[in-house]
C-alpha cells in the first residue's frame, strides 16, 4: 500500500491541549492475513526507533514521547493486530505472543531492512517484544531494547518458581503480591463479563477518570483513539491466549539484545520484584533504572522515557566505538 500523509491530531486527546506531533506518513504493512496500521515520523536520517503500545492503547500511546525524539531517530510506531486501525482477529489463539511477535519482525523487515532498529515498549507491547528478542537471531535485527511494565512471561514463571521452591516469608510474599497486582487479569479473562463490563462502562470518558484517580495523570496528559472501547473488548484476548499458559508453563528464554528496564516502583499491575532475576536471560547485563512512577509512564513522565531512550542508546554507540 503506497504510504499516505497522516497527521497525529486526528487522535483524540480528552481534555484541550493536544500533543504537538508532526505528520507523519501511514502505510500498511501485511503479515499473512492481517494487516498493521505503520506511521513513519521523526528524523529521516537517524537511526530507527520502533515504538510498541500494549492494552488498550494504539500508537497514539506515545503521541506526548514522539515530539520529545523525532529530532533524533527515525520514529516508527503501529497498531499491534487487535488495535486502532489493524486488522482484528476473532479467534484468540491469533492473539499468541509468538503471531504478535512476527507481526513485530515484519514492521521490522518492511522499515528497516537493512539494519537493526531499535525498540521502546508498554505494557502488552513490551510483553510482545520480550518474546521476540528471545528468537535465535533476533540481535542481528534488533539493536535495543527498552522494556516499561511488560515483563518476559516465562521469565516471570521462573521467577515465581524460583522463590516459591525456597519459602521464606519475602519469597513467598513477592509472589503472592504479585498475584494480587494481577489479579484483574482472571476477570480480563472470564467469558462475558468483561466483553460486557468494558462495552458499558469502556470509552475515553471514563478511562480518563481511571488514569486520574489510580495515578494522578490529567485529561491533557492522554491522547485516545476513536476506537478505544472496541480496543479495550478486542485486547481482552490477549490476556487469555497467554496468561495462564505462560506463567504456569514457562519456558528458558534468552536474549543477547541489550536491555533496559524502566521500572515503574508505583506501577499497579507488575511488581518491581518481578524484574530481579532479569539478568539470567540475558548475555550482558541488563541496565535498570528504577523510578517513581506508575504504570502508564507514557503519559505521566514521557520526558522520563525520552531522557533513559536516548541515554541507552547513546551508550551502544560509545560502546560500539573503539575510538570512544
Amino acid at each position: 500500500m503506497t504510504a499516505q500523509p497522516y497527521s497525529h491530531h486526528d487522535a483524540s486527546p480528552v481534555g484541550d491541549a493536544r500533543p504537538a506531533v508532526s505528520p507523519a506518513r501511514r502505510r500498511t504493512v501485511r503479515n499473512g492475513a492481517f494487516d498493521l496500521a505503520v506511521f513513519e515520523e521523526g528524523n529521516p536520517d537517524g537511526p530507527t526507533l520502533v515504538l510498541v503500545h500494549g492494552w488498550p492503547d494504539t500508537h497514539h500511546l506515545w503521541d506526548h514521547v514522539v515530539p520529545l525524539l523525532a529530532d533524533r531517530f527515525r520514529i516508527v510506531r503501529y497498531d499491534t493486530r487487535g488495535h486502532g486501525e489493524s486488522t482484528v482477529p476473532e479467534r484468540v489463539e491469533d492473539f499468541r505472543l509468538e503471531a504478535m511477535a512476527a507481526d513485530l519482525f515484519a514492521v521490522l523487515d518492511a522499515v528497516s531492512p537493512d539494519e537493526p532498529a531499535h525498540l521502546l515498549a508498554h505494557d502488552w507491547g513490551s510483553v510482545q517484544v520480550w518474546e521476540a528478542v528471545c528468537e535465535p537471531g533476533a540481535e542481528r535485527r534488533v539493536a535495543s531494547f527498552t522494556s516499561i511494565s511488560g515483563p518476559n512471561l516465562d521469565h516471570l514463571g521462573k521467577w515465581m518458581r524460583r522463590r516459591l521452591a525456597r519459602p521464606t516469608p519475602r519469597n513467598v510474599w513477592q509472589p503472592v503480591s504479585q498475584l494480587i497486582s494481577s489479579a484483574y487479569t482472571f476477570f480480563f479473562m472470564a467469558p462475558l463479563l468483561p466483553t460486557l463490563f468494558f462495552r458499558g462502562l469502556g470509552g475515553k470518558t471514563n478511562w480518563a477518570l481511571f488514569l486520574r484517580a489510580v495515578e494522578g495523570i490529567r485529561p491533557d496528559q492522554v491522547a485516545f483513539a476513536d476506537s478505544l472501547r472496541a480496543d479495550m473488548i478486542s485486547g481482552l484476548r490477549i490476556y487469555r491466549a497467554n496468561v495462564v499458559q505462560r506463567v504456569l508453563r514457562p519456558r528458558d528464554r534468552y536474549t543477547s539484545v541489550p536491555v533496559q528496564l524502566l521500572v515503574n516502583r508505583r506501577d499497579i499491575a507488575v511488581r518491581p520484584a518481578g524484574y530481579d532475576d532479569t539478568d539470567r536471560w540475558t548475555s550482558e547485563p541488563v541496565l535498570r533504572k528504577d523510578l517513581p512512577t506508575g504504570h502508564w509512564l507514557p503519559f505521566s513522565s514521557p520526558e522520563l522515557i525520552a531522557e533513559h531512550t536516548v541515554a541507552f542508546v547513546d551508550s551502544l554507540d560509545r560502546d560500539a566505538d573503539p575510538v570512544a
